[in-house]
């Protein structure tokens, strides 16, 4: 899904501007606009945009979405910042002050404390951020601006760092989003920028797009961000009927369309035997790192757990499947903590979080969770084998049963288990698992 992030300079009032940035958006398929300074004055009603409904916002922040899909939960933690819900994509939109450096570093501090309260989940701070991330970033003639103080770009890092984010745009030689002549000089600034959850770089393209800056289909003196997002919005409920579908069907509230239901219960297989993944657990793993205590997190019927214990060890199962008659564990402090082929059938990076930190919060400080994950060799032949279709990262495998598949490499499952408080277990044995990604990852101790 395209997003596009763009200083609109306050034009969005003039009719001319207006009908170039809605070719533009045509042009590329955009389905969400995030503007900064949208139109003047500041309280004014949004302007229409044909083909997309209006988010809410002002002359500062402004949201559009294509009128095709269903209106995102939005609020505004502060004049300078909106938070917009996608999915399980929370985006923090924001212009930050124009004029002074300690006041942008204020608001960078404001900043990281919101990421950290997102508590892992999946991130995009995207908007105008009205300085430059490296010196290299901000140029008065051919020369560094003193415009960005140390302070601000120290506040960047810790928001980066805090966050787990990377900036999308930071290219060895930086593609500048803002210039002008000032005093004589040309000033030049990659000011226009994404930062982006480490673990989604992988699945989503940012591209800086210069041509609405220039030319007479311009429509703003800024570079816009085309933003292409790993997601799936849920399409908008049609609002010319007389009742909603839900209410026809009794499949939910008439007040709100129905959501996407997913059934990855239906992914499990049937085990005869164990699986190769807790062979190679118990062969090459439990010994040289002392493990008694093992609990097998989505278990599915069980096969692997009855594996642990014929192995000497004392396990247990759980998976939250009623059918699958493993409650949830009363106890905690197990030495490991497996997921096999779990991540992999949960349709978004911030069920997959979550997932992992349920199964970390089972292990003792200092104990292990080894997760096993389908490949994406293994589910992109899959898919181009049963004709799967494309939802959020990966695909729908059965859109009658509700079953999604993605495959993930061991550096996604590192950077999604980091979010979860874990950590790649140093000097811990490599499992010989053959076509099947795997992490072995520790929990620290307090």
């Amino acid at each position: 899904m395209l997003l596009a992030s763009v200083n609109l300079n306050k034009r969005l009032g003039a009719s001319g501007a207006r009908a170039n940035l809605a070719a533009w958006l045509r042009e590329h398929g955009v389905k969400i606009v995030l503007a900064q300074e949208p139109f003047k004055p500041a309280d004014r009603t949004p302007p229409t945009l044909g083909g997309f409904t209006c988010a809410g916002g002002d002359g500062h922040l402004a949201a559009w979405v294509s009128e095709d899909l269903s209106l995102p939960t939005v609020s505004s933690p502060a004049p300078w910042v909106r938070r917009i819900e996608l999915e399980w994509l929370v985006v923090l939109q924001l212009h930050l002050d124009a004029y002074a450096g300690a006041a942008r570093a204020a608001q960078l501090a404001e900043l990281t404390a919101m990421a950290a309260a997102e508590k892992g989940r999946p991130l995009l701070v995207c908007g105008d951020f009205n300085l430059a991330p490296r010196p290299e970033d901000g140029l008065f003639g051919e020369e560094p601006s003193a415009f960005t103080t140390e302070a601000e770009r120290q506040a960047l890092q810790q928001l980066t760092q805090v966050a787990d984010l990377i900036d999308t745009t930071a290219d060895e030689v930086p593609v500048f989003t803002f210039a002008r002549i000032f005093n004589g000089k040309p000033s030049r600034f990659r000011c226009d920028l994404a930062l982006l959850s480490d673990h989604l770089t992988a699945t989503t393209t940012v591209t800086v797009d210069a041509s609405v800056r220039s030319g007479p289909a311009a429509f703003t003196d800024h570079s816009a961000l085309l933003i292409d997002l790993p997601l799936t919005v849920q399409a908008a409920e049609p609002d010319d009927v007389l009742f909603a579908l839900s209410e026809l069907t009794g499949n939910g509230p008439a007040a709100a369309p129905a959501r996407r239901e997913y059934q990855p219960h239906k992914t499990a297989m049937s085990r005869q035997a164990p699986s190769p993944a807790s062979r190679a657990v118990t062969e090459h793993l439990t010994g040289p790192l002392g493990i008694r205590t093992v609990l097998d997190h989505g278990c599915g019927r069980g096969a692997d757990v009855a594996h642990y214990r014929s192995a000497g060890l004392e396990a247990e199962g759980f998976d939250p499947h009623d059918d699958f008659g493993s409650p949830r564990p009363e106890r905690s402090g197990f030495d490991l903590v497996t997921s096999t082929f779990v991540l992999n059938v949960l349709p978004d990076p911030w069920q997959r979080i979550q997932a992992l930190k349920d199964a970390a919060s089972f292990a003792r400080p200092g104990g292990h969770v080894v997760v096993v994950t389908r490949s994406p060799e293994e589910i992109t032949k899959a898919a181009a084998d049963g004709g799967w279709s494309v939802h959020h990262d990966g695909f729908w495998s059965s859109q009658a049963k509700r079953t999604f598949q993605r495959g993930i490499t061991p550096g996604e499952i590192t950077a999604l288990a980091r979010q979860a408080g874990l950590r790649p277990a140093e000097g811990a044995p490599v499992l010989p698992l053959p076509g099947v990604c795997h992490a072995v990852l520790t929990k620290p101790a307090a």
